[in-house]
């Protein structure tokens, strides 16, 4: 990967990430089948299949991979396999259903992303709330997996201390089938919380307030099967922005919704960075130049989103003055921060805090993608770095963007994956190793 110059087009987003995996967790909760649309070809998507197809659903696919129809007819097992479970931490939204459906569930401590802790305890006072019997338990290697069995299910109402997206979801889908009303306080306010409740409805589910300060679940008896369009992925448009914007070039975002991503716009506005609405999408125009610094706070919806902090970084390095970043969501989303200094971003971690001098003239460099976001952010760094760069590590980024290096070759960047057989991905300007 080396500098090509600004990028330049029309660049379309995918079916989002975050969305999809929990509405496919969903369809363990009736047995009739459900079908999704515009499902993102993700790797995440991959181990979620894998997943429920353990549990015993029938999973089938169309060619192109976009339309999913999952038949959970029957529920052969409630017991996650340890390897799906530890690939990938949204392996844990199959527990509501499970517990929901057939009254009991097990899954082994997820995996995913090493960005920091991200305990489940939240989950695990949802289930006792509802009135499931919830045990950790951990073997001599310290492996460890949670076990619910539904005890004397009921509605009630509960106030969660963090607005977590997961437990948020887990709880939802737990509840739909609850007998009596269920209030979550302080629930996570994300759209993919919102698109969730959407498709539980669609089921036959009775919720009100996604998207707000207090969710209500009235239980039902049961759920049938519906077909359900997957929103947009806000996290990948918004990487498309922070491209467009740090090249200096144009670039037209397709399928998107542009109230999903507004702090994102807020502060690229606050750089200087020209952005409009239009019938197609919304258009970054970055040819100007002359970015200015700015500061940032990561937060829960509808806060700034953790999840762009790191390809905002990027960008703001190579912006004028100095910016500040706190992380507020993970204690250790920063790893990006040695990567991104080994291409002369000049940047300092200060705890949760972190110091991007500005003005960088970024070099080429090896670096390695720490998990999905960095990747995505060291991947935008190289675009504009001088000389060519290699990102290690891509199977992090194969988590969450789909073709990432087609789309960009299609703007006009100098990028390529390349095959070299082993079990490591790695990224250049011109380079995409995997």
């Amino acid at each position: 990967m080396s500098n090509s110059g600004p990028l330049r087009g029309s660049v379309s987003t995918g079916g989002s990430k975050n969305a999809v995996l929990p509405l496919l967790a969903a369809t363990l909760l009736t047995d009739e089948t459900c079908v999704l649309d515009g499902v993102p070809d993700l790797k995440d998507v991959e181990v979620m299949c894998r997943l429920l197809r353990s549990f015993g659903a029938e999973v089938e696919q169309d060619a192109a991979g976009r339309r999913i129809a999952v038949t959970a007819g029957r529920i052969a097992t409630c017991e996650a396999p340890p390897d799906l479970a530890k690939a990938m931490r949204a392996s844990v939204v199959a527990m509501g259903p499970l517990l929901a459906r057939c009254g009991e569930a097990t899954i082994p401590l997820p995996g995913g992303c090493a960005i920091g802790d991200r305990p489940i305890d939240l989950h695990v006072k949802g289930f006792l709330a509802l009135g499931a019997d919830v045990e950790i338990l951990t073997d001599e290697s310290g492996a460890g997996c949670v076990r619910a069995t539904a005890g004397r299910p009921a509605g009630t109402e509960m106030y969660l201390d963090f607005a977590s997206v997961g437990a948020t979801e887990n709880i939802m889908m737990a509840a739909v089938l609850t007998p009596g009303t269920t209030v979550i306080e302080n629930p996570a306010q994300e759209p993919e919380i919102v698109d969730l409740a959407n498709f539980l409805n669609k089921m036959g589910a009775r919720i009100r307030g996604a998207g707000t300060d207090a969710i209500r679940i009235e239980g039902v008896q049961a759920l049938h099967g519906a077909e359900h369009s997957v929103i947009p992925d806000r996290i990948e448009a918004a990487t498309f922005m922070l491209a467009a914007a740090i090249t200096r070039g144009d670039v037209l975002v397709e399928n998107m919704l542009p109230n999903h991503v507004v702090p994102v716009i807020a502060k690229l506005r606050e750089c200087g960075v020209r952005i409009r609405e239009e019938d197609a999408g919304l258009r970054v125009d970055g040819t100007a130049g002359g970015f200015r610094a700015t500061d940032i706070k990561t937060l829960p919806y509808p806060g700034f989103p953790t999840d762009i902090q790191p390809q905002f970084m990027a960008f703001l390095a190579t912006a004028n003055g100095p910016s500040n970043i706190v992380e507020t969501v993970f204690e250790n989303r920063f790893l990006h921060i040695e990567e991104l200094n080994r291409m002369g971003a000049g940047i300092l971690a200060e705890g949760r805090r972190a110091i991007v001098r500005g003005g960088a003239h970024l070099h080429g460099a090896a670096v390695r993608a720490t998990d999905l976001r960095a990747g995505a952010a060291l991947v935008l760094a190289g675009l504009v770095a001088d000389g060519e760069t290699t990102v290690a590590d891509v199977y992090h980024i194969d988590r969450g963007y789909e073709d990432l290096v087609g789309k960009l070759e299609g703007l006009g960047a100098d990028i390529r994956r390349m095959k070299n057989g082993g079990p490591q991905d790695s990224v250049d300007r011109r380079v995409f190793a995997e």
